[in-house]
């Protein structure tokens, strides 16, 4: 296992804690994009400072799918934003790690992010101000695939392809579940490389669990400058590393108890140090 697959197995360890010790929260889809977060933020693909956090030249990355805080908190403590005992603060009174991303509490969050849809509308808006000052930074945009469902998402992918926003990058986590179940049986998605090229989008397929490979087309994407947006469709396992919760929908938004959190804990461990 690489010091990255090392870190993303930390992390998830992490969410599983603070999840069970919120009693609430979003398993699923929190360890689905683990391995994206970590590539983000761990793989030299964002330039970002956790010593400053609003450093001018950063990197932005926008979390559409908000319910999957525990993930993105998980990558700011392990980054240095704040440190990790905080995570076991997740959802309680008075903490910074409200159970969607706050940006007036949590260093290194954009933006406030939770209602679905609008994530992408955001990062748009965001890479459009980043152009018209002349600055070169990206953003980058994680939307989960029944998010995609929302009209929202389609009316930011037609217009950023209007305003060549070639300095923004999305990133659907395709785990194929949500919270009703299977995507396919809620409100097809279908072929979402097609939708997106279709909006006007440079759009590919990538392993979401390969962190060598988001790594790869993510830098890849970074570095384009054709005049077109980039989507990553990031095929995913939601559940990812506890085998009780991996495709599982029910594990969309349920809290382990102690017996489950002990039995996720030592597979991630197991896991660890076999590989």
């Amino acid at each position: 296992m690489t010091e990255l697959e090392q870190r993303a197995c930390d992390m998830r360890i992490d969410i599983v804690r603070m999840i069970a010790e919120a009693g609430s929260g979003h398993p699923g889809g929190s360890l689905s994009c683990t391995d994206i977060l970590t590539a983000l933020y761990f793989g030299g693909v964002m330039d970002h400072d956790p010593e400053q956090p609003k450093w001018g030249d950063r990197d932005r990355f926008v979390l559409a799918k908000g319910h999957a805080a525990p993930a993105l908190y998980a990558a700011l403590a392990h980054a240095g934003y704040f440190p990790r005992e905080e995570l076991k603060t997740l959802r309680k009174l008075g903490t910074r790690l409200q159970g969607h991303p706050d940006c007036n509490l949590c260093p290194g969050v954009e933006v406030s992010t939770g209602s679905l849809g609008q994530g992408l509308s955001i990062a748009a808006g965001m890479a459009a101000g980043l152009k018209l000052a002349g600055k070169p930074q990206r953003v980058f945009c994680l939307l989960g695939d029944g998010e995609c469902e929302e009209g929202q998402v389609w009316e930011a992918a037609m217009w950023a392809a209007h305003e060549n926003l070639d300095n923004l990058v999305a990133i659907v986590d395709r785990n194929h579940l949500q919270i009703d179940g299977d995507t396919a049986d809620v409100c097809d998605p279908g072929d979402m490389c097609a939708k997106f090229s279709a909006f006007g989008w440079e759009a590919s397929q990538v392993d979401g669990h390969d962190i060598d490979a988001l790594i790869n087309a993510l830098n890849a994407a970074k570095r384009a400058a054709d005049g077109r947006p980039h989507v990553l469709v990031a095929d995913t396992i939601k559940g990812r590393g506890v085998s009780f919760m991996e495709n599982q929908a029910g594990w969309h938004g349920k809290a382990p108890n102690a017996e489950q959190t002990e039995q996720a804990v030592a597979e991630l461990e197991a896991a660890r140090k076999e590989a």
